[in-house]
């Protein structure tokens, strides 16, 4: 068995590298900027006004001073005269300040009067936005990240109207087992729903992937080599249960006959212990993860997000943690590393829940997270810091 540290490494070796593609701007929320992108000139391109108000030398404000209205400054129309001692022009909020002036007294402080304002004693002369107060032409946003709606909306900014990011890599996801059936479908007296695959694809679709769902492939040789040909064309082949070494874990010898070369198979660690990893013949990376619901659910948040990430130009890493209290006494750790779902209690501190089969779908639902315990880690009282694993919320 190999280390969760020495797994990821492996798993990133193997992982296919990014395919840029270029989108148009609408199209690039959520997606992995590969190149950074440069603004096309200053923002604001020149200085302007900050309030609504007058437009004026600041040399002239002072209180009771009479000044001449000359026109208004409006956004996207400026005021093409030059302003001058004595004199003033109506200004509106993002409006370009005309020549001359250098200052904006707001509306409040005024008295108008047909063409004249009367400047009030508590008046300020103040209230504009330098040219490239915001940024600067050639300021750039850098890559690689994920583009939140903020970085949208800045490179909409910067006059990019489309942009290189990674291409969404397509994950092809392989149920394995007699027992299961499709949700909808009449089970068997033994037989289950195929739970996994449908936790799977929502995390890839929420990491930015593009999933597959196969049919359910049996416990056969020629099932499951029907369901490698079916992935075939996919970047990453993610096959669920069968990864173990009993009668019917077949998934590594079906994967080995189709021209698979695995790299590794078990990992320290618990829940997850079967997982198995290498490549297709058509240079697709293949990743095999444990039946167990729980088991699959935490090796696709500790292994499978992360290689997804880096498939889309992320920088290589393990998956977030926290350093957060623990609200109840831990027990010794295993030789294997632990990952215990959890709840946050109100002050934040982390509570590990009694059961942790992981058979438990319930018990996972319920999860903020997961506890992180190192291996043959030492017995932990309340209050002491742990490492945490948190769990993304739609919520």
């Amino acid at each position: 068995m190999i280390s969760v540290a020495e797994a990821l490494d492996r798993l990133f070796a193997l992982a296919p590298t990014p395919v840029p593609e270029e989108v148009p701007l609408l199209d690039a929320a959520g997606r992995v900027l590969l190149r950074p992108v440069a603004a096309r000139r200053d923002q604001p391109p020149f200085a302007a006004s900050a309030m609504d108000g007058y437009a004026l030398r600041a040399a002239d404000v002072s209180p009771g001073a009479v000044l001449c209205i000359l026109g208004e400054s409006a956004a996207g129309r400026r005021f093409e005269g030059r302003v001058g001692p004595g004199e003033a022009t109506r200004i509106l909020t993002g409006a370009p300040l005309p020549q001359g002036a250098d200052a904006v007294v707001i509306q409040e402080e005024v008295r108008r009067d047909g063409d004249r304002i009367t400047i009030s004693d508590t008046a300020i002369a103040a209230h504009v936005r330098p040219a490239a107060n915001d940024f600067a032409a050639g300021s750039e946003l850098s890559a690689p990240r994920r583009l939140s709606p903020a970085d949208v909306a800045l490179l909409a900014a910067f006059g990019a109207a489309r942009v290189t990011v990674g291409r969404r890599p397509t994950v092809a996801i392989i149920s394995t087992g007699d027992e299961l059936v499709m949700p909808g479908e009449e089970p068997g007296p033994d037989q289950i729903f195929a739970a996994n695959a449908f936790g799977l694809h929502a995390l890839l679709a929420a990491e930015g992937a593009r999933p597959r769902l196969l049919p359910i492939a049996g416990d056969r040789p020629e099932a499951l080599a029907l369901a490698f040909d079916l992935a075939h064309g996919a970047d990453l082949v993610l096959t669920i249960g069968g990864a173990s070494v009993g009668d019917h874990d077949l998934v590594a010898p079906a994967a080995q006959a189709a021209g698979a070369r695995l790299d590794f198979h078990k990992v320290a660690m618990r829940p997850g212990k079967p997982l198995l990893a290498g490549r297709m013949p058509d240079g697709s990376m293949l990743l095999g993860l444990p039946g167990n619901p729980v088991s699959a659910m935490v090796c696709g948040l500790i292994f499978l997000l992360p290689v997804i990430r880096a498939m889309q130009g992320l920088l290589p890493g393990p998956a977030p943690r926290e350093r957060r209290r623990l609200a109840v006494a831990l027990r010794p750790g295993g030789p294997r590393e632990h990952y215990l779902r959890a709840v946050l209690d109100r002050d934040g501190s982390v509570r590990p829940f009694d059961r942790q089969d992981s058979s438990l779908l319930s018990v996972l639902g319920q999860a903020d997270g997961l506890v992180a315990q190192p291996p043959d880690a030492l017995g932990q009282d309340a209050g002491e810091m742990v490492d945490f694993v948190p769990f993304r919320r739609n919520t």
